[in-house]
């Protein structure tokens, strides 16, 4: 289900804006399962986008931009 008022496209929009800047990911996995991570958005691409994650054994995750729509991962940038 959508939670925001955004489109798809704005969310890309966004996306694209936060290319190559720190930012910090919420991501619901389910089942009352949030992780975090730090890190930097490296490739965009039309239906997906990667995250480099700091810190991590984890080397970069995929997302879809319906992920973020749905409020399933919430981004917000880091200064």
């Amino acid at each position: 289900m959508r939670v925001s008022g955004l489109t798809l496209q704005q969310v890309k929009q966004d996306i694209v804006s936060l290319k190559g800047k720190p930012i910090q990911m919420r991501v619901n996995r389910g089942r009352r399962k949030i992780e975090t991570y730090s890190g930097v958005i490296k490739h965009i691409y039309p239906s997906v986008f990667t995250v480099e994650i700091d810190k991590s054994n984890i080397d970069s995750i995929t997302y879809s931009y319906s992920d973020v729509l749905c409020g399933d991962v919430k981004i917000k940038q880091v200064e």
